[in-house]
């Protein structure tokens, strides 16, 4: 296991230390997870989520009643923006969904996360559920995390040293590509949970398929029968870059420059999650924007709490963290965006060089 010197000097050293074996060390999870359960944090809370849900199915109720009372006008821009919120909210909810946050049944969350995902805003459940079950397991690790993995960014030094294509391209300057990169993120999770049915690894492949096609076939009709081709196309452009755009900034914050991980021997689970996550400083209202992955830490740790006993837990976490020596990584939300783009930054210097030579 080797942690990347990719991160700054203070968390590469706290890092190295902290993942130091000791004694006792692979009972520490355990030691945590009992204060948790004795605080009651792991009971499921079907009120919230009645409520949450509740919301989430009349905004995105009201976005398109709205949608279809205002007709043929440049005022639906305004609701394509609405529409890319509520979007990104209900992604949120299927996340919940995928970790059996809201409902005890596996069935019932895999109905509930195809009705969110695959048919009201167009990503397979299937698909992105298998990707962040990987992620889960291997945080920031560079061989088996698919967060982490090169495409058209690379997360480490190595990485840009071996980049190919697309990634050697941009590589240089991907922290300033960054956010307009994010613009087509969207459209990248339909085109990925389209691929993604012909992987004989999905399962309910048909009933993927056909709620992803109606998804497609409703929004876009929607679209182009009350509007006039071009406000369509505007509509479309609108909502699904700033769909993207809010994704984006809602999971850049959790792993993004913090530390990688690579090789085949890992750090114990308690280690693993906690080092490579970073929590987000906020109050109510980044709660609610960010679902709850601001305390990402805590998420890693428990996947399956509840998003609404993740403040609270925070508490025993980061007190217990203190206790064993694990640093506890936490800033606002500029400024997790700010250590992100350092990183970026810091990463592509091997193309940059390559490119200066």
């Amino acid at each position: 296991m080797t942690i990347s010197p990719d991160a700054s000097v203070a968390t590469r050293h706290s890092a190295v230390d902290a993942g130091t074996s000791r004694p006792g060390a692979g009972s520490d999870f355990a030691g945590l997870s009992q204060r948790i359960a004795e605080a009651g944090l792991l009971k499921r809370r079907p009120g919230y989520y009645t409520v949450r849900l509740g919301l989430v199915i009349g905004l995105f109720a009201a976005g398109w009643g709205a949608f279809f009372a205002l007709g043929d006008t440049w005022w639906q821009l305004a609701i394509a923006a609405l529409l890319a919120v509520v979007f990104g909210q209900i992604a949120l909810v299927a996340h919940d969904l995928a970790h059996q946050q809201i409902f005890r049944r596996r069935r019932h969350s895999e109905i509930g996360g195809r009705l969110f995902g695959n048919l009201a805003i167009g990503m397979s459940y299937g698909w992105w559920m298998n990707k962040h079950t990987r992620h889960h397991a291997n945080p920031n690790h560079e061989e088996l995390d698919p967060d982490v993995a090169p495409d058209i960014l690379v997360w480490s030094t190595e990485q840009a040293r071996a980049s190919r294509g697309l990634a050697r391209h941009l590589g240089g300057h991907q922290a300033l590509l960054f956010f307009p990169l994010l613009t087509l993120e969207g459209f990248n999770l339909h085109v990925a949970s389209v691929r993604a049915l012909r992987s004989p690894l999905m399962k309910n492949r048909l009933l993927e398929g056909a709620l992803l096609l109606l998804h497609i076939a409703a929004f876009l009709s929607a679209l182009f029968l009350a509007l006039s081709p071009g406000k369509a196309v505007a509509f479309l452009a609108v909502n699904q870059c700033l769909f993207g755009v809010y994704l984006g900034c809602t999971f850049a914050p959790n792993h993004k420059g913090m530390p990688t991980i690579t090789g085949g021997r890992q750090l114990d689970f308690l280690r693993r999650q906690v080092l490579t996550s970073r929590n987000v400083r906020g109050g109510w209202f980044t709660d609610v924007m960010l679902g709850g992955l601001n305390y990402q830490i805590e998420h890693h740790l428990f996947p399956s709490m509840p998003t609404v006993h993740l403040r609270r837990a925070q508490v025993i976490v980061r007190r217990y963290c203190a206790e064993i020596g694990v640093p506890y990584h936490e800033t606002g939300l500029i400024r997790s965006y700010r250590e992100a783009l350092t990183h970026l930054h810091r990463v592509g210097e091997p193309i940059r060089r390559q490119r200066r030579a």
